[in-house]
């Protein structure tokens, strides 16, 4: 694929003249796409069409606008396989995940549409029975989206698909790691009729300069905490640019001493080990009840054994490689730190060198025992790779201290058979995302998403996007022949 920025209605090249490339991270030699390196020039030009098409954009009404997103759904229906298949190609997780990441970006953009059609906004009682109060949503002009590798396609349409229909006009700048993925999700806005400067593409890193450019008024960012504590300070020195950023995780599996072992090892695996642990919600610790553990340590470990590791492709593999050369740097770096640290090894992970392998970034499951250490790195910090620690505690307070002795609160989940327990994890564990009997991933679009604590910024995203891309306004109607106000302010003259 040779990619191109989509600015104005119109694939064209980089001012800068530069480009680079997009690999598989299962097969480095397979080059599947070059893309330009965007510049200060062509954030400009993005941002002055997204301005122009803005106003119009705004002028038409919320149906009119999700009629647009009907054709693009249908569209992207039509090449569901195709797409779900450059998915897992580009960004390296299994061929059901990839299918499933497609299928969400699908949800979000039906979701869109169905809303369209539904109430929005609200009629509200005023103390003077002569007025009429109502609560409108305003948007709020040009949103800058910039998004992850990890779910290419899903992700980039959760921001994109909620701001568009409230009538903001959308720039999104993807992952240099999934371009492929960004350009064809242009194509379909093109294909789709969307007016010039409504959805505009910039590959290349050029994040800094949207999140800087002042006439982008909200920043929304899906990544690490490092960039996204930068971009909330950079966007603290705008008076109107509003930032919402959802920022990974340290999640935990809490498994208490009733629990079913069955769903919790399956829910284990499935939170440790999807994606090869390279979800912002992945589960890093397991918190394992003491009466337990010996049981469930066990079973998980000889499951987690018998995970295939290989092509992405293949429908028999669960777990792919790792996205690129420096996440197997990191992933290893903190492997061996977990050992310094005094963790019980019970399963070594590795980066796998056989034939199999020698092209890809596959790394095998890293599981340890470890006693809670406040002081510990490990256990504390985002690792992002299939790194796990099983983390014993002697009851439900414990459990719920150790779930928080963190700086992230993204997601949570308990396995019970208690209610009661559930209740309690649900009111004193601090999270975005949170689940009973449950992996600790899940997500669905008409739900909110996002954490708390360095996990995000208190806005989430999905289908709650909306507080972030609109400004709720008050209208208030007089309908006497004089003025009547509240609070007994009422003077004639």
């Amino acid at each position: 694929m040779e990619g191109k920025n989509y600015i104005n209605g119109a694939f064209v090249g980089s001012a800068s003249g530069g480009r680079f490339e997009s690999r598989n991270p299962a097969n480095i030699d397979e080059v599947l796409g070059t893309f330009p390196l965007s510049s200060e020039s062509d954030v400009n030009n993005a941002v002055q069409a997204a301005q122009t098409a803005y106003d119009g954009w705004r002028h038409l009404s919320r149906i009119k606008r999700g009629e647009y997103f009907d054709e693009f759904v249908q569209l992207l229906k039509k090449d569901r396989e195709e797409l779900s298949r450059l998915v897992t190609k580009e960004c390296g997780k299994g061929i059901i995940e990839g299918r499933a990441d497609v299928t969400e970006g699908i949800h979000m953009v039906q979701y869109v549409f169905g809303t369209v059609r539904m109430p929005h906004g609200d009629v509200i009682d005023s103390e003077i029975p002569e007025k009429d109060a109502f609560m409108r949503r305003k948007p709020k002009g040009v949103i800058a989206a910039i998004t992850p590798w990890n779910f290419p396609f899903a992700i980039p349409l959760w921001l994109i698909c909620p701001s568009v229909v409230e009538g903001n006009t959308v720039i999104l700048k993807p992952s240099r790691e999934t371009a492929c993925t960004a350009n064809k999700i242009a194509e379909y806005a093109h294909k789709a009729g969307f007016p010039p400067g409504v959805i505009s593409v910039l590959h290349g890193g050029c994040g800094d300069l949207l999140v800087k450019h002042p006439d982008t008024q909200v920043v929304l960012f899906v990544g690490s905490n490092d960039v996204g504590s930068e971009i909330k300070k950079i966007a603290a020195g705008f008076h109107n640019k509003m930032c919402a950023c959802e920022m990974g995780g340290k999640n935990a599996l809490i498994v208490l001493d009733d629990a079913n072992l069955d769903i919790a090892v399956n829910a284990a695996i499935i939170s440790a080990f999807k994606t090869s642990g390279q979800r912002c919600t992945s589960a890093s610790r397991l918190i394992i009840h003491e009466k337990v553990l010996a049981e469930f340590e066990k079973r998980f470990i000889e499951i987690t054994k018998r995970i295939q590791i290989g092509n992405p492709l293949d429908e028999g593999v669960f777990m792919g490689p790792v996205i690129n050369q420096q996440a197997t740097e990191k992933i290893t770096r903190y492997n061996d730190l977990a050992k310094k640290e005094g963790a019980k090894v019970l399963l070594d992970g590795e980066r796998l060198t056989g034939e199999r392998y020698k092209k890809g970034y596959f790394m095998s499951p890293f599981v340890y025992r470890m006693q809670n250490n406040s002081n510990s790195h490990v256990l504390h910090e985002e690792v992002f790779g299939p790194h796990v620690a099983i983390i014993p505690v002697k009851n439900i307070d414990e459990a719920i201290e150790v779930h928080n002795d963190t700086e992230y609160g993204l997601a949570c989940a308990v396995i019970t058979e208690d209610y009661r327990k559930a209740r309690r994890i649900r009111d004193d564990c601090e999270y975005g995302l949170g689940y009973v009997n449950l992996p600790t991933i899940g997500a669905e679009v008409h739900l909110p998403f996002g954490g708390v604590k360095k996990s995000g910024t208190g806005l989430p995203s999905a289908s709650t996007l909306i507080d972030v891309v609109t400004h709720r306004t008050a209208w208030t109607v007089n309908h006497a022949m004089e003025i009547k106000m509240a609070q007994g302010l009422t003077v004639k003259f």
